[in-house]
């Protein structure tokens, strides 16, 4: 396995990768509509590549997972450079071989490397997976997100 930057025609791939990640994450109450945001997220994949914000895992030249991350601005004054990781995602044939972890360690090496001090991730409260994922790769609780629906599933966007 290799991992390395993402290419600019690797884009249309990652953003299919990102769309499986979302439509995972509908399992795990998100809130993100994964084929109504394929056009943004392949602008914000395209950026991520072009400022080497990414890393992809490869296997027989085959893109198996991505991590996409950059340097926090809060707006605020803060006592650490935060770096953000914000999706990481292996294919499901290759989890649990090592893949997130060193997707994961290199873009904690590049967020190191360009000044960040601390590194933030989030993952749905109900996918344990992944909470367990990151603690076992050093990541606690620093905030909790709480959320409350104003109006029940039957009135949503979607059709109420």
């Amino acid at each position: 396995m290799d991992i390395e930057r993402p290419a600019i025609e690797d884009v249309d791939e990652l953003s299919d990768l990102w769309v499986a990640l979302a439509r995972e994450q509908r399992a795990h109450g998100t809130h993100i509509r994964p084929e109504a945001n394929r056009s943004r997220i392949a602008e914000t994949m395209n950026r991520h590549a072009i400022a080497e914000e990414a890393f992809v895992a490869r296997a027989n030249g085959e893109i198996v997972g991505f991590v996409t991350y950059e340097r926090a601005g809060e707006g605020f004054e803060t006592d650490v450079d935060r770096g953000v990781v914000q999706n990481l995602y292996v294919r499901p044939a290759f989890r649990d071989a090592g893949v997130g972890a060193s997707l994961l360690a290199r873009a904690e090496a590049d967020l190191a490397a360009n000044g960040a001090d601390a590194i933030t991730v989030e993952a749905m409260a109900d996918n344990e997976a992944a909470r367990r994922f990151y603690r076992s790769n050093g990541y606690g609780r620093h905030r909790v997100a709480l959320e409350k629906r104003l109006r029940d599933e039957n009135h949503s966007k979607d059709g109420g």
